[in-house]
């Protein structure tokens, strides 16, 4: 099983029956950019910052879900 099939099989459908996108006023935001990576000086930047999830209710970022890899 690879991560898209465990995402679909098992994590939304939790977030689902959890009220996750369903209650208004909350939001579940997927592959969200967090920061573009830390400046390392002459123009260059190391590795983006990015989450799996960022759960949100009524604008307000309550949890993520970081990025595994």
């Amino acid at each position: 099983m690879n991560e898209a099939e465990t995402r679909a099989d098992h994590i939304d459908p939790a977030l689902k029956a959890a009220g996750w996108g369903v209650v208004e006023g909350s939001r579940i935001r997927r592959e969200h950019l967090i920061t573009l990576g830390r400046i390392e000086g002459q123009g260059r930047r190391g590795k983006a910052l990015s989450a799996d999830y960022v759960l949100e209710y009524r604008n307000t970022k309550l949890a993520v879900l970081p990025d595994a890899g």
